[in-house]
C-alpha cells in the first residue's frame, strides 16, 4: 500500500513513474512530485490508491461521472469509485536536463 515514509500527510513527495500508460508525457523512470494539497481539479495529474494497487494518471470529469484516464491510448480509463483516494496532484516532472523538468499549473 502507500506509505508517507515519516513525511506529514501535507508534505509534497517524489515518486518514480513505472510502466508506458503516461508516456508521451511521463516517461518509464522518470521522476514527478506529488502535492497532497494541491486541489484536485480536472485535466490534472494524479496519484491515486485504486483497491490496493497505487495509481498514476489524469484525472477528468465528464458527463456526471470521474475517471482516471492514461495517457497512452493502449490502456482504458478507470472510472473512479469509492474504491478510489486521491494521494496527490502532480506538481512537477524531475529531469537531468532542463528541457525534462516540467512544472504543472492547473487553473
Amino acid at each position: 500500500m502507500f506509505s508517507s515514509g515519516g513525511c506529514s500527510g501535507t508534505s509534497p513527495f517524489a515518486l518514480q513513474v513505472l510502466g508506458n500508460s503516461m508516456e508521451p508525457e511521463f516517461c518509464h523512470g522518470q521522476v514527478i512530485v506529488v502535492d497532497p494539497g494541491h486541489p484536485l481539479v480536472d485535466k490534472a495529474f494524479v496519484v491515486a490508491v485504486h483497491g490496493e494497487e497505487l495509481i498514476f494518471g489524469q484525472y477528468v470529469e465528464a458527463n456526471d461521472h470521474k475517471f482516471i484516464q492514461y495517457l497512452n491510448s493502449q490502456y482504458e480509463p478507470v472510472e473512479i469509485s469509492q474504491r478510489f483516494e486521491v494521494k496527490g496532484v502532480v506538481v512537477q516532472r524531475a529531469g537531468k536536463s532542463r528541457k525534462e523538468r516540467k512544472h504543472y499549473q492547473y487553473a
